[in-house]
């Protein structure tokens, strides 16, 4: 898939202790095939007055995923929330009153969530495109 100037899309992060965390970001140009130049929508640049870009390689873009409404969660469902800026990847474990405590494989964390900063985990198969 290749992707355009201006285009919304989330990008993966593979540095340790970030794995498993999608970040929104706008595509600004396309170096080749496989790199693009992106602009964080949430990351500020080292000075901190600027949005931060970085060349990311086509492998850790993906567009934004669907909004599909949750109503609520089930044990066990994989879900991403919303933290630090990000989107992170995790499972439900119990449902606490109206919150939801989910565990964090690579960090082997559990935090609970209210509903409105979960949503359900959608993965990008680049391989049926």
């Amino acid at each position: 898939m290749t992707f355009e100037r201006g285009d919304r899309v989330e990008i993966s992060n593979k540095e340790e202790g970030l794995a498993g965390s999608y970040y929104l970001a706008n595509i600004i140009s396309s170096l080749s095939k496989k790199d693009y130049i992106i602009q964080y929508r949430t990351f500020l640049n080292d000075d901190g007055f600027g949005p931060l870009r970085e060349i990311v390689s086509v492998d850790q873009i993906r567009p934004l995923p669907p909004e599909i409404p949750a109503t609520e969660f089930s044990l066990l469902d994989m879900v991403d929330a919303y933290d630090n800026d990000g989107w992170w990847v995790g499972k439900i474990v119990r449902k606490m009153g109206s919150n939801y405590l989910v565990f964090f494989k690579n960090s082997r964390e559990e935090i609970d969530y209210p509903l409105t900063r979960l949503r359900i985990h959608q993965e990008w198969d680049v391989e049926k495109i």
